[in-house]
C-alpha cells in the first residue's frame, strides 16, 4: 500500500471533518425548530462552517501536491488509488456525521438557548461550552441513532426528485476538486485550466443546492416554529437529506473518472 503516505492521511483527516460538519448541517434547523430560534441556529452554525471552510482551504493545497509527487511511469493509477482513498474518506465523515446525529441535536439545541441567555455573545458561550461542567453534562446527553429514532418513516413520504437531487448534488461537491485534479493529468497541455475548473464545478453544485435544496427545508422547519407543521415531518425530511448525502459520496466513486474525462474534454474549447 505505497499510495499510502502520512500526506494522504492528513487530506483525508481534512474531508473527514468537512464531511462530518456538513451532515451536522442537516441538524441545525432541527435543533433551531425544537427550541423555536432558527435564526440563533443558523447563527451558532456558522462558527462550523467556518472550520469546515478553513479545513477544505488547507487541505486543497496538499491534494493539489499529490499530482505533483505522483510517481511517473504510473501517475494515473497511483493518483487515482489515492483519490478515491480520499473519497472514501468522505463517505466516513458522513456516516460519523450520522451517527452523531441525534447527539448534536440535544447539545446545539442547548447551545442556542445559552447563546440567548449570554445575549449573542460567541465568546462567553465559547468560555460557558468548553467548562469542566458543561462537558460533563454534555456527555450524558450522548446517544446512537437506535432503530426508535427512525420510528414513522415511511418509504412513499420520501420524496424520491428531491432525494436524487441532493444526492447528485453531493456527488459532484465531492469529486470537484479531484476530478479537476485528475483531468489536469489527462490532459497536461491544459493542466492549468483543468484545475481552475473545479472553483466552476463545486460553484455550479453550491448554487443548485441553494436553489433546490435549502428552501424546502427551510420552509418545513418555519412551519414547525409557527406551529403550521409537524416536527416530525422536518426530522424525517432531515435524516432523508442525510441518506441521500450518503448515497451522494457513493455515487462519486463511480463519476470520478467519468467527471475528469468530461472536465479534459471541455477544456478544448477553453483554450
Amino acid at each position: 500500500m505505497e499510495f499510502l503516505t502520512e500526506k494522504l492521511l492528513f487530506i483525508a483527516l481534512f474531508i473527514f471533518i468537512i464531511h462530518s460538519i456538513e451532515t451536522l448541517a442537516y441538524a441545525v434547523r432541527l435543533s433551531g425548530a425544537r427550541v423555536k430560534m432558527i435564526a440563533s441556529a443558523l447563527s451558532l452554525f456558522n462558527i462550523m462552517v467556518i472550520v469546515s471552510r478553513l479545513a477544505n482551504m488547507m487541505q486543497q493545497p496538499f491534494t493539489g501536491s499529490l499530482i505533483d509527487t505522483a510517481p511517473e511511469g504510473n501517475a494515473l493509477e497511483f493518483v487515482e488509488t489515492q483519490f478515491r482513498f480520499l473519497i472514501g474518506a468522505s463517505t466516513v465523515g458522513t456516516v460519523f456525521g450520522i451517527i452523531l446525529l441525534p447527539t448534536f441535536i440535544a447539545l446545539f439545541s442547548r447551545a442556542i438557548i445559552h447563546l440567548s441567555e449570554e445575549k449573542g455573545s460567541v465568546p462567553s458561550l465559547m468560555k460557558r461550552i468548553f467548562s469542566l461542567h458543561y462537558i460533563k453534562r454534555g456527555i450524558t446527553h450522548f446517544s446512537l441513532p437506535i432503530y426508535s429514532y427512525f420510528q414513522g418513516m415511511k418509504i412513499k413520504d420520501i420524496p424520491i426528485r428531491l432525494f436524487c437531487v441532493n444526492m447528485i448534488i453531493t456527488a459532484i461537491y465531492t469529486i470537484g476538486v479531484l476530478s479537476a485534479l485528475y483531468a489536469s493529468l489527462l490532459a497536461p497541455e491544459r493542466q492549468s485550466t483543468a484545475i481552475m475548473a473545479s472553483g466552476l464545478i463545486n460553484g455550479i453544485a453550491t448554487i443548485l443546492l441553494v436553489i433546490f435544496i435549502d428552501p424546502k427545508i427551510s420552509v418545513i422547519a418555519d412551519d414547525v416554529v409557527n406551529q403550521r407543521g409537524s416536527y416530525n415531518k422536518l426530522k424525517n425530511m432531515s435524516i432523508m437529506m442525510v441518506a441521500s448525502r450518503f448515497f451522494g459520496t457513493m455515487l462519486a466513486q463511480f463519476l470520478f473518472i467519468g467527471g475528469a474525462r468530461y472536465i479534459a474534454w471541455f477544456t478544448k474549447f477553453i483554450v
